[in-house]
């Protein structure tokens, strides 16, 4: 075959293919709260309807408000349905209130109208308009009484198992519905063409059973706030409370019913409201302390209610026509007993919500009782297993810095730590406290921040207590430590030294004594080494006591041998004209105890070897000062400390010999600009274990 020649025909443009899916959430987010607004707005617009339909009607002979239960609904669940919508559009609970409140007001027009037409002799639309008044009020219970509860507080089902109720109540609404389409003529409900007559004698019973099977959907699906709620942290425990309390304000009404099941009209705006409340605010609100002074107030009225019925049932039967006495009775006795039937009544509602531990003031008054007969080293614990039972937490645990083992004080087991928190005292961190998750039979609100305000400040004195504690038996460890050092070096120095000269000298003496008539110059000889050896003993022995105690304390005092310490360290400054050593001293330093002046030499020999090693300073000034107390203070103006210093063997030296008698050396320092050691030690004579090591 022949080959034909190919051309390259350049590329046909087309428009790119959009694969992407439309980006509902953002049309959502931009589109969302508009769409709601004008839901709400034609709500409003239904209800102004229905006001004019509802006053061409009778009043109602069991309501005695102008509105029903409907109208409030229709007003309010579509405007705080569009407040939810407009801050969060993407959550399915705005849209819910949005669509209930629309249906509930679209439903009340049209059972109204209905009835007006009917008043008014009748009309073709009358059963039209009952089949669409069913159909919306269908949707708006499926909406408010099953999805709304299924799907509260954030929006998603617990899981697929929950929609097996939604779907059971919904197949019931759509049977109902199907049973007004079907239903026989009747004067309210107007001539059906679409009537079955074979039905008319179940259609009661049918619309019973259905009903009785939509309530059982609805009870299931507000169950899951049961489940939800027995799952949930704090916050999302909070949000449910929220509306269940507002539901409280509905239900009890209907459940007592006539006469007094019309109140629930006032209350049915605060279910919307609490809901969104519950999703928008639910951080600023206390919904622990509602529930707990509810609970008070209406223990209050139900003890003052029921004496009013004890006392007016008895003085009836006693004494006829003294029912009036009853009232006087109730208030004397709610006066009299007032104060302790609250404070009874507010432990049953702290013990109902909080546990134990349901007043944090009555916590801390039993902790203040408990810590005078707790040893301090167990104090810390105390104050968390308090703590613990105030919050009922799985466990608490506080980290103390500065704790060089690290160890961390826990009560009960904390588990994942759900809070952490510092612990300051007097305004210096002394560690951290873990927070583990809540117990299942409470929830944390509110109440918790109040009992960590009122109990944290003890747990930090406690952990300061412990830090102290544990310095102390440090210090006390180092001492004895040191001492018993200071003996073995002692007992060493006198076995290895001493011991062994003294012994050579008597054999010396023993030889001496044999050579003495035989050849007297051989024990001249002998002698004359033993006294060189007795040289070397006294100079043993006068270290020995040196190290016991500087010799310059006694032949100079504390101020002449400061003194000669700051001679000694002149020549290790920097070279240059300016180099000066000084000695400042006031205050009778006569009479200071002896470890006092041992511990002030110590501490100025020590920084004065620092300041010639390391400060390269060209001043050095040493100032004692006393006045009730031993001021100690060595000060340079060489290079300072680094920021990031550890304390060394020297300055952990002092700071031990300063707190061996009580009193404290802190070093202050800024890079370049020097350094300086202050010093303070009692000045009053007394038992001390200072001084006897150096």
């Amino acid at each position: 075959m022949p080959v034909h020649d190919q051309k390259e025909f350049p590329p046909v443009a087309r428009p790119p293919l959009d694969t992407r899916a439309p980006d509902w959430p953002g049309r959502v987010r931009a589109y969302g709260p508009a769409v709601a607004v004008a839901i709400a707005c034609a709500a409003i617009a239904l209800e102004i309807g229905d006001i004019w339909v509802t006053a061409q009607l009778p009043p109602s002979p069991y309501n005695p408000l102008p509105f029903a239960p409907e109208d409030v609904a229709g007003t309010t669940f579509p405007i705080f349905g569009a407040l939810l919508v407009i801050s969060r559009p993407r959550l399915l609970l705005g849209w819910l209130l949005c669509l209930g409140g629309l249906g509930s007001a679209a439903n009340i027009l049209a059972a109204n109208t209905a009835a007006l037409l009917v008043l008014n002799g009748g009309h073709p639309l009358v059963h039209p308009l009952w089949v669409f008044a069913d159909g919306v009020w269908n949707l708006t219970t499926y909406a408010l009484g099953v999805l709304l509860p299924l799907l509260y507080p954030t929006g998603r089902i617990l899981s697929k198992r929950w929609c097996v109720p939604g779907a059971i109540t919904a197949t019931a609404l759509g049977l109902d519905w199907l049973c007004s389409w079907i239903a026989p003529s009747s004067v309210r409900t107007g001539g059906n063409a679409l009537e079955v007559a074979a039905f008319a004698p179940y259609y009661d019973h049918t619309r019973q059973g259905l009903h009785m099977v939509v309530a059982v959907g609805m009870a299931l699906a507000f169950s899951s706030l049961v489940v939800r709620f027995h799952r949930a942290d704090g916050i999302e425990r909070r949000q449910i409370l929220w509306p269940l309390v507002a539901m409280a304000g509905l239900v009890v009404p209907w459940v007592i019913g006539y006469p007094v099941w019309w109140t629930a009209t006032l209350t049915l705006p605060l279910v919307p409201a609490a809901i969104a409340v519950a999703v928008l605010r639910y951080r600023l609100y206390g919904i622990d302390t509602l529930i707990s002074r509810t609970l008070v107030g209406a223990g209050l009225v139900g003890v003052v209610a029921a004496v009013y019925v004890l006392v007016g049932a008895g003085s009836s039967l006693v004494l006829s026509g003294v029912d009036r006495f009853a009232g006087l009775a109730a208030a004397l006795f709610a006066g009299a007993f007032f104060h302790p039937i609250r404070r009874g009544l507010q432990r049953l509602a702290d013990h109902a919500l909080y546990g134990r531990g349901g007043d944090p003031h009555a916590l801390a008054a039993g902790l203040r009782r408990r810590l005078p007969h707790t040893d301090p080293a167990h104090a810390l614990l105390t104050a968390l297993d308090v703590l613990r039972d105030g919050l009922s937490v799985t466990g608490i645990a506080v980290q103390i810095d500065g704790d060089p083992d690290g160890k961390t004080t826990t009560s009960g087991r904390v588990g994942p730590v759900a809070r952490e928190m510092p612990l300051v005292w007097h305004g210096e961190p002394v560690g951290r406290m873990l927070i583990g998750p809540p117990g299942r039979r409470r929830f944390p609100a509110a109440h918790d921040e109040r009992v960590i305000a009122v109990l944290a400040p003890y747990v930090a004195d406690a952990a300061h207590t412990v830090l102290l504690t544990t310095a102390l038996q440090r210090s006390r460890e180092r001492i004895l430590t040191a001492g018993e050092e200071e003996r073995r070096r002692l007992r060493r120095d006198l076995h290895d030294g001493l011991g062994q000269t003294l012994a050579s000298m008597a054999m010396t003496l023993n030889a001496a004594r044999v050579s003495l008539e035989r050849s007297p110059d051989a024990a001249d000889t002998l002698l004359r080494g033993l006294r060189e050896g007795m040289d070397t003993v006294t100079a043993d022995v006068r270290q020995l006591v040196y190290g016991l105690r500087p010799p310059a304390l006694d032949d100079l005092g504390l101020a002449g041998a400061v003194r000669a310490l700051v001679e000694e360290a002149r020549p290790g400054l920097a070279a240059g004209a300016e180099s000066v050593a000084e000695v400042e001293v006031t205050g009778d330093l006569a009479g200071l105890p002896a470890a006092a002046e041992v511990a002030a030499y110590r501490i100025v020999q020590e920084a004065l070897t620092n300041v010639r090693k390391h400060a390269r300073a060209r001043r050095v000034r040493v100032a004692l000062h006393r006045n009730g107390e031993l001021r100690v203070t060595v000060s340079d103006d060489g290079v300072g400390l680094p920021a990031d210093r550890r304390a060394g063997v020297g300055l952990c030296s002092m700071a031990e010999r300063a707190a061996e008698l009580g009193g404290t050396c802190t070093v202050t320092s800024e890079p370049g600009r020097g350094a300086t050691v202050t010093a303070r030690l009692p000045a009053v004579p007394g038992p001390s274990l200072g001084g006897a090591w150096s």
